[in-house]
């Protein structure tokens, strides 16, 4: 009788969770009914500001010591090249280290054969002065570090800048689409269900690739890289009702 008891208690509790579930979502889905979803999308046209040059600065040796020594030489003598040549340290920026073993598989064993040590910098300019690049590219070239591309850029004070100019625009396109909509439907534009901000689309511009290209080619195409207009979009997503 306990265990009947019991089971029949359990029954009751959870036919009361199921209760208030249907409840809630009863109470909950009528203010998705009788709406309209639509995406807003805006895309602009933006002047970069920063010119990043990157180089990647590559060394091997038999242990992480000796490849790390290497690097830190090569990375040194960039940093004073460009140092000698105006360029302010703050300039000069880290992406990516490491220091990581390599291994030869042949024998099925993995066996270390050496170490690695990788240093990805970023040598950031104003984008009006684009015109030294070439000098960028000459320490990079007195040091052995080893150019790998060239970027347009937005400072992280124009990219929130733009971003809230897209996103803004992208809004106004999903409440134009809504309320035309609405009209076909012959119905009004009720108020604002939910928002999704679906994309922003920046991403740094490639200028040029260096990717197996000679120290001259690469100051031969720095030479014309010129900044100009870049696009960047938003996409929003809305729900409204409709009455």
């Amino acid at each position: 009788m306990k265990m009947e008891k019991s089971v029949q208690t359990t029954l009751i509790i959870v036919a009361g969770v199921i209760i208030i579930v249907l409840i809630l979502l009863n109470s909950l889905s009528p203010s998705y009914k009788n709406t309209i979803s639509v995406a807003g999308t805006a895309t602009i046209e933006v002047m970069p500001d920063l010119v990043g040059v990157y180089f990647t600065v590559d060394s091997e040796g038999a242990t992480s010591n000796e490849a790390a020594d290497k690097n830190s030489g090569i990375t040194d003598a960039l940093i004073n090249s460009l140092i000698s040549k105006g360029f302010e340290r703050d300039d000069i920026k880290t992406v990516s280290y490491s220091v990581y073993p390599e291994y030869d598989y042949r024998t099925g064993t993995g066996k270390i054969t050496g170490y690695r040590a990788t240093h990805s910098l970023k040598v950031e300019l104003s984008a009006n002065e684009s015109e030294k690049i070439g000098d960028v590219i000459d320490s990079g070239v007195d040091s052995e570090a080893g150019i790998s591309y060239i970027n347009f850029e937005l400072s992280q004070e124009n990219q929130n800048k733009y971003k809230a100019e897209a996103m803004k625009l992208a809004a106004q396109d999903a409440t134009s689409k809504a309320e035309g909509v609405a009209e076909g439907l012959g119905k009004s534009l009720g108020s604002l269900v939910s928002v999704t901000i679906n994309d922003y689309g920046y991403v740094p511009w490639l200028a040029y690739d260096a990717a197996g290209a000679s120290s001259a080619e690469a100051k031969e195409a720095a030479a014309s890289i010129v900044p100009n207009e870049q696009q960047i979009s938003a996409t929003v997503t809305a729900v409204y009702k409709i009455r």
